[in-house]
Parts: structure tokens; C-alpha cells; sequence
């Protein structure tokens, strides 16, 4: 009973109260975004905050982790998360594909997780260029948030770690597509041998999560983090949560992505059998990684909420995927279940 009610407790707070502060952290960015006098990164920087704003919803859970300032942790993921939509944005809508153009806007990952005032040209290789300090000016709200974590030492390679993974990802994945796989491959290699466990195309999903980054960040403010703390966090974030996370929406995403020329991390499995193999290994691993954590109902709370977000989108049930979607759910946790049925009404109501 206590464990049923802390997790409808969060449930209730993450909609009617953390919600709210979304919508008004994006209300600001979209009001700067059209200000933008580059219409092209004006039109890129209005659509990534239209199209993927459940991005800082489902972030901004982890403003509802212990100790945390819910009001600065909100404004903290929205402005992190509104970069990485918007970089993607760049990378995918606006007819560009030069390497060196991608990897240098994408130091803008790393430089807003970095106190102090050390920016970057992130335009310098791109042929659109005045966004009238917008980007600038994300990065910067990020670096105010990150001065002010007292355990900011504790998590600051971890964190580094986990944006640059993030940012080789999106390189190579927005190169031409005869050259993208290649290029991939040849990244991910380099780090299988300490994952085994996984594949490089899921080892690629795992890299492309914020989750871990905005789990260990609300870690860090709290005074006491040590550094076992943090690398278990670490270690059950990478690969597990964040490569469901990402394994999540690219399984719903599968029929668009086939259809735009896109990349799909799912797809590279060899059957469905296999697919729904591996989904739920990452879900059961996921829960398990999450019991040894500190506060480990809010974890599995996270992960149960990521199945039933991601499974009550309708494309879920598209594709011919309807088996696999029914068998995933009916793997689930009886709280994934119930947190399914208030995703789906969530839906119809188009808060999320």
C-alpha cells in the first residue's frame, strides 16, 4: 500500500505540478525561438520545441528525485533537452550532412554541462549562422544551473562521458546514409568490449538517452553523493534504462523511420522474436539495476513510466507490431499497467 501510493503520489506531481512548469519553460524558448532572425534556424528551433516536447516532459521527472529544487531542475532539463532537440533538428531537417559542421555544433552538449564561461563557435562550420544568441543562450542557462550542484565533482565524468557518446552518436547517425552505418560501426566498436552484454546498435541507443545526464545531475545536489553512488547510478543507467528508453521509441518509430531513409537501432535485429527478446531483457534489467539504487521506487517508477509512455502511443500498434506491443505489456508490472491505462487517457486529453 505505501509502495502504491508513492508511486501515484509521483504520478499525480509529475502531471499537475511539474507539467505546468514545462509548459512555461517552453512558453519563453518558443517566444525566443521566433525571434531568431535566421529564418531557418528560426523555423528549426520553433519545430523541435512543437514536435518533441514530450522530450522535457518525460526528462523533467527527475525534478521530482529527493533534495532536488524542482522549479531550478525543470528549467535545468527543458533548457538541456530544448538544445538537443533542436541540434538534432539541424542535423536531420535543414539539408545539411557535413561531419565537421555536426560534431562542432554538437559542443554545445558539452559546454552546457561545464560551470564557467567557456563557449564555443558552434555555427563556425554551418551555413546558417545568426540565431541571435539563442544557442548561446541555452547553453549558458545550463552552465548557471550546473555551478550551483555541490556535488558537482562527484558526477562531472560521468556526465562529460555520457554528452560526448551522445554527441558521436548524433554525428555519425545524420551522415549520408552509404557512409553512416560504416562510420557507426567503427565508433561503437571501441567500447563493446566493457558492454558485452549488448550490441553496438544497442549500445548506439543507449548512447543516445539524456537520462542518465539529468539522473546523475539531480544526484549531485545532494551534498552527500559519494562516488559509489554515482557509479552505480552510472552503471544502471548505461547501458540498461537509457538504451530501453531509446530501444522504446525507435520500436514505435520503426514504419516512419523505414520510410524517411532514417536509421532505426531496431530494426538491426534479426527478428521480431529477437526484438521482443531484447526489450525485455532491457525492461527486466532496467528493474533490477534500479533496486540497488537509493531511492529505488522512483527508479522503477522511471522505468515502469517508460514502458507505459512509449507503449500507449498508438503507432505501438502499428506496423504489424500489435503482438509484440500486447506480449511487452503483458510482461509488465502491475504499476506499468495501470501507469499505461493513465498514459493512454493522458493521450486522449493531448496532455501528452
Amino acid at each position: 500500500m505505501k509502495e502504491c501510493f508513492y508511486r501515484f503520489s509521483l504520478l499525480y506531481k509529475f502531471v499537475n505540478r511539474i507539467f505546468p512548469l514545462v509548459d512555461a519553460e517552453l512558453k519563453k524558448y518558443t517566444t525566443l525561438a521566433e525571434r531568431i532572425p535566421d529564418p531557418v534556424l528560426s523555423h528549426q528551433a520553433l519545430e523541435s520545441i512543437k514536435e518533441k516536447k514530450f522530450h522535457c516532459q518525460g526528462g523533467s521527472v527527475y525534478a521530482l528525485y529527493p533534495g532536488v529544487s524542482q522549479k531550478d531542475m525543470v528549467h535545468f532539463i527543458v533548457s538541456y533537452q530544448t538544445i538537443s532537440d533542436y541540434l538534432d533538428n539541424l542535423c536531420d531537417r535543414a539539408g545539411v550532412m557535413e561531419e565537421k559542421a555536426f560534431r562542432q555544433l554538437h559542443l554545445a552538449m558539452i559546454d552546457a554541462l561545464l560551470p564557467g564561461e567557456s563557449y564555443n563557435d558552434y555555427y563556425k562550420y554551418y551555413p546558417y549562422r545568426n540565431d541571435g544568441g539563442y544557442l548561446t543562450l541555452l547553453v549558458s542557462e545550463c552552465k548557471k544551473f550546473i555551478s550551483t550542484l555541490p556535488s558537482y565533482t562527484v558526477i562531472r565524468e560521468k556526465i562529460l562521458f555520457l554528452a560526448r557518446l551522445y554527441s558521436d552518436l548524433q554525428v555519425y547517425k545524420h551522415l549520408a546514409p552509404e557512409i553512416r552505418e560504416c562510420r557507426m560501426a567503427g565508433w561503437f566498436s571501441n567500447y563493446l568490449d566493457y558492454f558485452p552484454e549488448i550490441s553496438g546498435w544497442e549500445f548506439s541507443a543507449a548512447a543516445g538517452s539524456t537520462l542518465g545526464i539529468f539522473m546523475l545531475v539531480a544526484a549531485a545536489a545532494d551534498p552527500e553523493l559519494d562516488n559509489l553512488e554515482a557509479w552505480k547510478i552510472f552503471q544502471s543507467y548505461f547501458p540498461w534504462i537509457c538504451g530501453l528508453h531509446i530501444l522504446l521509441d525507435y520500436y514505435i518509430d520503426l514504419d516512419e523511420d523505414k520510410d524517411g531513409g532514417d536509421l532505426n537501432f531496431v530494426s538491426y535485429y534479426q527478428n521480431r522474436i529477437k526484438c521482443l527478446e531484447r526489450l525485455k531483457l532491457f525492461y527486466q534489467n532496467s528493474l533490477e539495476e534500479s533496486a540497488k539504487l537509493r531511492y529505488p521506487n522512483f527508479h522503477t517508477t522511471v522505468v515502469d513510466g517508460l514502458m507505459a509512455m512509449y507503449l500507449s502511443d498508438p503507432k505501438a500498434f502499428t506496423g504489424g507490431r500489435e503482438p509484440l506491443t500486447a506480449e511487452l505489456l503483458n510482461r509488465c508490472g502491475f504499476y506499468a499497467k495501470l501507469m499505461h491505462g493513465f498514459c493512454c487517457r493522458l493521450r486522449k486529453t493531448a496532455r501528452l
